[in-house]
């Protein structure tokens, strides 16, 4: 079963673990039991699912000796924590709210890097956060004053750029023309290393292991005389560590290699992978409005519940759908928003959908829920669990009127 089409240009697929061969792909998951069970719009993540992929990354972490942090950028729903950090070492924060989100509610290390700090979010992430990590040099000198007084309890970094680029859409590679992100290696000639304790190199998006391991060569070609200084060595994000095919093996290899010649400590951040194939999205057809292709109206929006849709674009997986043409009845789904284009897509399916009919969108945790807006006041979807030990689904939160009135004044 193919899951959404990423920058790689490649669908992804779940990693068929031999830690686990029960659990193979979204099959696995009792859609139907959710779809019974859910309130609409939901989102809802797969306990089991959840605890599949930590097993994965545990194995990883024994065998390798890496450190493997969730990137929260990707996905921070908070009830999951326990679960997640029974394994995890800890969180990555892009900015001072979801540090003091991976203090608060998860514990563990909590490394924090945004491409650009004012002074405030420099005092307050010195306060909560086990590594800073600047994007400048520029940065680095300005809040010298600062962080000097944390050293020993704040472990300082610099990321860097390879320019080396493995992404196949510029939106979404760090390594681009004219990036923003990372210091390139020229930018290091004669500039003070003191008091920096590590590099962080984030190039990958939805990658396998192969484009880590060109990287990560280009990386030590380039940076790898300053690694003897370092205490840790941070791989960044973009990993599909559980998903389909991924190479375990080579990451495990490559990490050990990395320990053992630099004597550090190695990092890594992925987001997606955590989250891969536990969530599904939960929509009820409204209406179905005919024309040259019908289209059906949903309670979910594509702009205000799954925007990477319009942004990368991507298409994403329905249970029992497929492309237009290939099953008796082709529509149009569309979000109830008054965006012109809040088109989710079209789909083939079996049977003629009517009002009161419910869609599971699969795969729609990582890079999903985060994204959310409460454009045109549409109602946020509902956050749930499912147990698949015991049939259990459990509604986290809801959302109502002063969710939406107190985002502004």
């Amino acid at each position: 079963m193919s899951f959404r089409k990423g920058p790689s240009g490649g669908s992804q697929y779940l990693r068929a673990s031999a830690l686990n061969d029960k659990v193979n792909d979204l099959t696995s998951i009792d859609i139907p039991k959710i779809l019974e069970l859910a309130p609409s719009p939901a989102y809802v993540i797969d306990l089991g699912r959840l605890r599949h992929n930590m097993t994965i990354l545990d194995e990883v972490q024994r065998r390798s000796g890496a450190k493997i942090l969730m990137a929260l950028k990707a996905f921070s729903m908070w009830s999951t924590f326990p679960i997640i950090r029974q394994t995890l070492q800890g969180v990555c924060a892009s900015s001072p709210w979801e540090a003091r989100l991976g203090r608060e509610e998860f514990g563990g290390e909590v490394h924090s890097f945004s491409a650009a700090f004012k002074a405030s979010d420099v005092v307050e992430l010195l306060s909560i956060s086990d590594h800073l990590v600047f994007n400048s040099f520029n940065q680095l000198e300005r809040f010298r004053p600062l962080w000097e007084k944390e050293q020993g309890r704040v472990s300082i970094g610099l990321r860097v750029n390879p320019e080396h680029s493995e992404g196949q859409i510029e939106l979404y590679d760090p390594c681009a023309p004219n990036s923003r992100l990372g210091i390139r290696r020229s930018e290091f000639d004669g500039k003070s290393l003191v008091g920096v304790d590590g590099l962080h190199f984030h190039t990958l998006c939805e990658h396998l292991f192969e484009p880590l391991a060109r990287t990560a060569k280009v990386f030590e070609e380039k940076f790898g005389e300053f690694l003897p200084q370092m205490k840790w060595i941070n791989f960044g994000g973009g990993h599909h560590i559980t998903r389909e095919g991924y190479d375990i093996d080579g990451l495990v290899d490559l990490i050990r290699y990395f320990r053992e010649k630099y004597n550090v400590e190695v990092y890594l951040e992925p987001g997606e992978a955590i989250a891969i194939g536990t969530g599904l999205l939960v929509g009820e057809v409204l209406d179905i409005v005919r024309s040259e292709i019908d289209t059906a109206i949903l309670d979910v929006s594509a702009t205000c519940h799954m925007p990477d849709i319009l942004e990368m674009p991507y298409r994403p997986e329905i249970l029992g759908g497929c492309d237009p043409g290939v099953k008796a009845h082709t529509y149009r789904l569309g979000g109830p928003s008054c965006l012109a284009g809040d088109v989710i897509g079209d789909w083939s399916f079996d049977q003629p959908l009517k009002t009161g009919d419910r869609l599971a969108f699969l795969d729609m945790a990582h890079y999903t829920m985060v994204k959310t807006t409460t454009f045109n006041g549409i109602q946020h979807p509902h956050l749930c669990t499912f147990e698949p030990k015991t049939g259990e689904l459990k509604v986290v939160r809801s959302f109502g009127y002063e969710d939406f009135r107190s985002r502004l004044s």
